[in-house]
């Protein structure tokens, strides 16, 4: 079996794609997880994207910079293993949605770039654990629910370090307040609607 290596800089893992079984493909179930994946990775690069195209504060390029290579990695394993005709129907969709989600708070200032993350990232969290919990369940395609894992890492990672970067608990000039409470709901909403939309079209 040859081994995939992924493309960009500092891989943050290697993974035998052929070692992952496709008897998964017989659990409509899995599928669906898996076109939500392919959709909210691709979501996740274009948020990255969006942030990149406006923003000229150099955390906020590093921070965007180093998690589009992530995501990007995250793409490509996905698109490994799930076969094309098996992807959601509007990625166009996803594209543009990640794009808005990523430039718009980018307008406003680096916290709300954070917040905005950190409400991604934590909505993400949730949804690989319920798919690990179901692999759990049903005790089959370990490959698959290690990659599963491993992409949950990151996603914990991105999560943690947005939180840290906003400056939880501090109260700055820009980027707090009511409409960021509100703008994060509205991110949350938006990413529970893409997966249900995602997992059938």
């Amino acid at each position: 079996m040859s081994e995939m290596t992924l493309d960009g800089p500092a891989p943050s893992f290697q993974i035998d794609a052929q070692s992952i079984s496709p008897g998964w493909q017989s659990d409509t179930r899995v599928v669906g997880d898996l076109r939500t994946d392919h959709a909210g990775e691709t979501g996740a690069v274009y948020i990255y994207r969006g942030i990149l195209a406006v923003s000229r504060d150099p955390k906020v390029v590093a921070f965007a910079q180093d998690h589009l290579a992530t995501e990007s990695q995250h793409l490509k394993l996905i698109e490994a293993i799930l076969p094309k005709e098996k992807r959601s129907r509007l990625i166009p969709v996803w594209k543009l949605a990640g794009w808005m989600t990523g430039f718009l708070p980018a307008l406003v200032g680096p916290r709300l770039v954070f917040k905005t993350i950190e409400a991604v990232e934590t909505f993400v969290d949730h949804h690989y654990q319920e798919q690990i919990d179901y692999l759990d369940k049903i005790d089959r395609y370990a490959d698959l629910k290690n990659l599963l894992e491993i992409c949950q890492a990151d996603e914990q990672h991105h999560r943690d370090e947005a939180g840290s970067l906003a400056g939880n608990g501090q109260e700055p000039s820009t980027g707090s307040g009511p409409l960021v409470t509100l703008w994060t709901k509205l991110v949350g909403w938006g990413s529970q609607s893409a997966v249900a939309a995602a997992r059938y079209i």
